[in-house]
């Protein structure tokens, strides 16, 4: 079977900025990104359909027959029955959500949803489907994402031991440590949730790890630094490093916040930095919901969340003791210093804070990237950097000329 993963314009719009680097499959929900998700529950040849300029980096792979699945759906092994009874003149719908159909698009462009699947009989989905359509989607279904994943990883193996002396655990049946992960006098507490440990993860000492009522992931080679307190449904994602107090966030990949202060209801991309003792709140003084930029409305909207914190595009960095407020959206390459709080929408390649902002210039943010790669044996190649200057171009209408 020849799966393609595609981007709806209306959802791929709405996450931005996440879906400025990536396509929306690529976004990881749980411990898994949704791509990994659906490759464990339905085996098959996989890529996307996304925007033009990420195809060099994402290709769409076409055969005779290709089944298309929506690339912001979190698979179910109900949803997966539903899709292997599907015909090829039927596509599968959840209320106004296009699921899955085959066909042939040969570009995204082809996805005039719903001109382009009219001609389809719609075969309604009754079960509950969820997906990421709103970036703080990300963290409010990450706990339960954390708990299915679980499920799919561990089933019918063995957790490795924990043989450090010094280790408390609580709940030790919803713990799942992956060999060569590495805990030293560490507090685990799983009785809420469970509680995932990936493959050469370190857990220093002095740390606090809780599940939460869903769980919470600490996924492969990523560091967790002494002292820290990861608290309910959060995702160290591979390769971060955290430090202090982080509560139901998810970091995609590649990101540090190694330092004291408080991240809460919070999602950060991949090649993220945050300097010491910077926080993100995400609660507002009245109490009101919180409201966020959507790229797609132009305007802030409200969110219907009272807890909600930072969305932080890719490559983005705030120096040390940032401020940043409740429904704060920063853009992709955005370069944040200063005392203070910065205002709650930050465009991509915007240098500055409180003070204001002017534009971060291309060429020193290609620079920093390719530096920032090769700390982690990666090369940033002319693809990457291709996408950047795309996004560099594109989003220059949000900042100050």
């Amino acid at each position: 079977m020849n799966i393609i993963l595609f981007d709806e314009p209306a959802v791929r719009a709405n996450l931005l900025p996440f879906t400025y680097t990536r396509p929306v499959a690529e976004i990881r929900c749980g411990i898994l990104t949704i791509r990994e998700k659906w490759e464990r529950l339905l085996p098959a040849t996989y890529s996307w359909l996304t925007a033009g300029y990420l195809s060099g980096k994402f290709l769409q792979q076409q055969a005779g027959m290709n089944l298309y699945v929506n690339g912001c759906v979190l698979p179910d092994k109900t949803l997966v029955d539903a899709i292997k009874s599907l015909k090829t003149n039927q596509i599968l719908v959840y209320d106004d959500l296009p699921v899955a159909f085959y066909g042939n698009v040969l570009s995204w462009q082809e996805l005039d949803l719903p001109g382009r699947l009219g001609s389809y009989e719609k075969w309604p989905f009754s079960h509950e489907i969820k997906a990421v359509r709103q970036p703080y989607d990300i963290f409010v279904l990450n706990g339960a994402a954390v708990r299915s994943d679980f499920q799919l990883l561990t089933e019918g193996r063995k957790s490795a031991v924990i043989d450090d002396p010094h280790t408390v655990v609580y709940g030790a049946e919803h713990v799942f440590v992956e060999e060569g992960a590495v805990i030293r006098a560490s507090v685990l507490s799983a009785e809420e949730g469970v509680l995932y440990i990936g493959a050469k993860a370190v857990v220093s000492e002095g740390t606090v790890i809780r599940s939460g009522p869903g769980g919470t992931a600490i996924c492969d080679n990523a560091t967790v630094n002494p002292a820290a307190r990861i608290l309910g449904d959060t995702t160290v994602g591979p390769f971060c490093k955290v430090g202090g107090e982080i509560h139901n966030s998810v970091m995609f990949g590649y990101s540090n916040k190694a330092h004291d202060g408080f991240m809460g209801n919070t999602v950060v991309g991949e090649w993220c930095n945050f300097g010491a003792d910077s926080n993100t709140s995400n609660l507002k003084n009245d109490y009101k919901k919180v409201k966020v930029w959507n790229y797609a409305a132009g305007r802030f909207l409200d969110t219907g969340l009272q807890f909600c914190g930072l969305m932080m595009g890719d490559h983005s960095k705030c120096g040390i003791n940032s401020m940043l407020n409740a429904g704060t959206v920063v853009g992709v390459s955005a370069n944040i210093h200063g005392s203070g709080y910065p205002r709650a929408f930050v465009p991509s390649f915007s240098n500055g804070g409180p003070q204001g902002f002017s534009t971060y210039p291309l060429r020193t943010a290609l620079r920093v990237a390719g530096i920032v790669y090769g700390r982690r044996n990666k090369t940033f190649d002319e693809v990457d950097s291709d996408i950047l200057e795309y996004i560099f171009e594109v989003t220059k209408k949000y900042r100050p000329a």
